[in-house]
């Protein structure tokens, strides 16, 4: 009987040091913004980002978001950026264009760009949702996207690399008069 597959694991570690990170937040509903930029730099300065290793855009609402994180990546100064937003839910279906165009808008800004961007809008039903999430009961989502953005920027530097490429190990093996597997 074959051996069991034991497949190669890649993944990032969770320190900053020699990284870069780049924030863009939104300044509509700043109280709950600001609780979770002020936990995203915490998370970030923890985990050993230097000063002046962290950048910080501020743009009127959610909905320019993606626009500020397309043109910071464009830079190519930073390793991953964060974006930080709140939308909540009022009377009208303004909320959900506002909430599928942001989410759309982010992920097209990371899948041209090539960069880790986190999504850390909150997308809420109500005031208290939002207090909850920006450090109360649900702690603060901020900081669990300062975190995301460490390992993503790390695990991105890794897979650059060709960390777990395995057409080179297969390579390496065929070399060594050991062919691949299929």
């Amino acid at each position: 009987m074959a051996e069991k597959l034991k497949p190669g694991k890649i993944g990032g570690e969770l320190s900053g040091s020699g990284l870069r990170f780049g924030i863009v937040v939104s300044r509509f509903n700043s109280f709950i913004t600001d609780r979770l930029l002020a936990a995203a730099v915490d998370a970030l300065e923890r985990a050993g980002a230097a000063d002046g290793d962290v950048d910080v855009a501020h743009v009127p609402g959610a909905f320019e978001l993606p626009l500020a994180a397309k043109k910071m990546a464009a830079t190519g100064r930073h390793d991953a950026l964060i974006a930080i937003g709140c939308v909540l839910r009022g009377a009208t279906s303004h909320y959900d264009y506002v909430c599928s165009e942001t989410a759309r808008g982010l992920q097209l800004a990371q899948m041209d760009s090539g960069l880790p961007i986190i999504f850390c809008v909150l997308t809420c039903d109500t005031l208290e949702q939002a207090i909850d999430r920006a450090g109360l009961k649900s702690g603060n989502k901020g900081f669990e996207a300062g975190l995301a953005a460490i390992e993503m920027a790390q695990l991105s530097r890794k897979l650059r690399r060709g960390a777990g490429d395995s057409r080179s190990a297969g390579s390496a093996q065929a070399a060594a008069g050991n062919p691949r597997r299929k």
